[in-house]
């Protein structure tokens, strides 16, 4: 498997290649492998529906410029689809106030919107 390395505060892991998550995801399956339990879909399609709301706000703010503005919405809408499914890895039980699973989605959108 051919990996890349992403660095946080905490030092430095190695990631799939392929994967679309990052560091902060790494941490969480790290930390919190209680279960084999998924991210039920319609959770993540609300996820993304909210992060898509939320960039869409950003854009008509004129925040972001329109490229990467543009690259931001079609990941949102990626993940409100249910497209990226594959790459919501974190597990459900984790602890805290869900900030893993943010992450991840967090990760998955900026990674995709890069491409």
């Amino acid at each position: 498997m051919d990996l890349r390395e992403e660095k946080d505060f905490l030092g430095s892991l190695n990631i799939p290649q392929d994967a679309y998550w990052g560091v902060h995801t790494m941490r969480a399956i790290e930390n919190f492998s209680i279960c084999d339990y998924k991210v039920d879909k319609d959770f993540i399609k609300a996820y993304g529906l909210v992060k898509l709301a939320c960039a869409k706000t950003i854009s008509d703010l004129g925040v972001w410029d329109k490229t990467k503005s543009n690259a931001i919405l079609a990941a949102c809408q990626q993940v409100s689809e249910n497209k990226l499914d594959s790459e919501i890895v974190v597990n459900p039980l984790q602890g805290g106030a869900g900030t893993s699973l943010n992450m991840n989605i967090n990760e998955v959108i900026a990674n995709k919107a890069l491409e």
